[in-house]
């Protein structure tokens, strides 16, 4: 059968093939590269469909407990046609918000794709959401429709609304079941052409220092705007990408959907919401996986576990989330001779900043602007752009404006006037640009804070307490203190075989005041099992802010390394010395 492309379908094909033929050199490839900028653009038809049609080869692999289900370009066109037709028939239309709440299995990807073809607007939810962040969702996005793993649906019990109820799995009573779609017409014609500019997504952030905000981007803005995600992560035709993320996170979006078929290669997820480290090992090793990205706290398990030998197909390793220490970026290349690459990017954005394959990866740098991105520091208080060395708010240059640039927040115009201010758009992010044009993370400007008048990044702490060996996770927030006005304290996951003690804390303590100065040391630490965070990796600080501290778990920096100037105190210190009672503040 013959395939009549489309204007749109030449125009992307034609930006990203600029960024495959210059993999490896990022400079020619930021000088031709050039956004598509089509008029009528649906990424699910004039995209995937074409590359799709009578294609055997495999685009998605979803691994589970019960073995693999492989699923193929061709089959997956075929059957997004069935369901866009069925979810016509049942009354979704253009424009409708449809909250989708499944996990990784076919279905996703099936709706995914149906929901982008009808031109619906989807708002992806993780699995874990609560009934209060449910309904936070429902009301604020406008729900119109749900489709939801069965499994789930008691979350929406008494949830307000005539909005569509439509389970996956088993049958629910209130709820159509999914499996009807299997016996919907085959064939699938949409009401009308897509606008480029037309409203897609509508993704709720993780809310790690606030409130979550409602990003929403267009048929153009997230499909187009992951080829920079594509140039970063290095994924080819014909490539098998795995991509640990759960659904509903941006994240996802981006390395389990839009980045791995624009280059045309396979999708590998894992069913499982929080696989272990060895699970992820062993599919790196036996799935023939080329290109990998998994946030930092993937990778450390892995580190801690031990990585072994180096998968024999592995060419390409990411991860994006939170900074890399410098430390598990050593361990992998030791083990594995591999550099992994940082990155970069907000939900509010596609990637923007990536150490791109054909750049030597420097420990503590993420990277280097990448194609389609125009980047700026500017002083929060001045507004005028910082020189190479000094730290300052990361800021995208909007003329001319990123494909994948977010239309703004939904629903909140004051939040978009603010984060659009003065012509270019503020991430919220500080960082630091070397002379050579990359760049280092520094901390979220919310999470700064002032400690006897010297600023502290969290991000430099965590750092330093993760070069001990005592120390498999940390945090860092700011707690009031009488006099300094704030001061650190650290959330600490103990490393197997530490116990979360005296010792230990001394042991993290003593590590971190090795490499920090005495202004920026760390005077409270407190052990926990595990750090709240979000699927991507990012830790949630204001839950952290906001926790009920555990007395027995909490310890103090010893008063006599406060006087101490020449480090014998540092020796001397007995474990039992650290342990402090909780009081108000710590």
């Amino acid at each position: 059968m013959t395939v009549h492309r489309t204007r749109a379908h030449l125009e992307f094909r034609q930006a990203r093939d600029v960024l495959l033929e210059h993999r490896d050199d990022l400079e020619t490839a930021r000088r031709l590269f050039r956004w598509p900028r089509p008029d009528r653009f649906n990424w699910a038809l004039d995209w995937f469909d074409m590359v799709a049609r009578d294609n055997p080869a495999p685009a998605l692999r979803v691994i589970g407990t019960d073995g693999d289900q492989d699923h193929s370009f061709d089959s997956l066109r075929r059957r997004s046609d069935q369901v866009a037709s069925w979810l016509q028939d049942l009354g979704i239309r253009r424009r409708d918000p449809l909250l989708l709440l499944l996990d990784n299995r076919v279905e996703l990807w099936e709706v995914m794709l149906a929901a982008i073809k009808l031109g619906a607007v989807i708002i992806p939810t993780y699995t874990t959401t609560t009934r209060a962040e449910l309904v936070d969702r429902v009301e604020r996005a406008g729900v119109r429709h749900v489709v939801a793993a069965a499994e789930l649906t008691d979350r929406f019990a008494d949830i307000p609304g005539g909005w569509t109820r439509i389970a996956v799995g088993a049958p629910r009573p209130g709820w159509v079941p999914y499996a009807d779609s299997l016996t919907a017409p085959p064939e699938f014609s949409p009401l009308g052409w897509t606008s480029a500019d037309d409203p897609l997504f509508r993704y709720f952030t993780s809310g790690t220092t606030s409130r979550p905000k409602m990003v929403a981007h267009t048929h153009l803005s997230y499909p187009a705007g992951h080829l920079s995600g594509m140039y970063w992560n290095g994924v080819r035709p014909g490539d098998v990408h795995l991509n640990v993320s759960a659904p509903g996170w941006a994240k996802h979006a981006w390395s389990s959907f839009f980045v791995p078929w624009n280059a045309e290669a396979t999708v590998v997820a894992l069913a499982d919401p929080r696989p272990s480290a060895e699970t992820v090992l062993e599919v790196l090793r036996s799935r023939e996986i080329s290109t990998f990205c998994a946030p930092p706290t993937v990778w450390r398990a892995m580190v801690q576990l031990g990585l072994g030998e180096r998968p024999a197909h592995l060419r390409e390793a990411t991860a994006v989330g939170e900074s890399l220490e410098p430390a598990l970026l050593h361990a992998v290349r030791q083990a594995w001779h591999l550099p992994v690459r940082d990155g970069f990017g907000q939900t509010e954005t596609t990637a923007q900043i990536g150490n791109p394959p054909g750049r030597e990866v420097v420990p503590g740098r993420m990277g280097w602007a990448l194609p389609g991105y125009d980047l700026v520091l500017i002083d929060r208080e001045t507004g005028q752009e910082v020189p190479d060395g000094s730290p300052g708010e990361l800021c995208v240059r909007l003329s001319p404006r990123p494909v994948g640039m977010m239309t703004g927040y939904a629903g909140d115009e004051e939040r978009t006037a603010r984060a659009f201010d003065n012509g270019v758009y503020h991430t919220g992010d500080l960082v630091v640009r070397d002379k050579d044009g990359s760049f280092a993370y520094v901390s979220r400007a919310d999470d700064m804070f002032k400690s006897f008048d010297h600023r502290i990044s969290p991000l430099e702490l965590e750092r330093a307490l993760l070069r001990s060996p005592v120390v498999a996770d940390a945090a860092v927030v700011a707690v009031p203190h009488p006099v300094g006005l704030w001061e650190p304290k650290a959330y600490v996951v103990p490393s197997g075989g530490h116990a979360p003690d005296g010792a230990t804390a001394l042991a993290a303590f003593r590590d971190s005041v090795e490499v920090l100065p005495r202004e920026k040391w760390v005077r409270v630490l407190e052990f926990v099992d595990r750090l709240p965070m979000t699927p991507s990796g990012k830790i949630r600080r204001a839950e952290l802010r906001g926790r009920s501290e555990a007395p027995a778990m909490v310890h103090r920096l010893p008063a006599v390394w406060e006087e101490d100037r020449d480090g014998e105190a540092l020796r001397g210190t007995e474990p039992a010395a650290l342990h402090v009672p909780a009081r108000d503040g710590v």
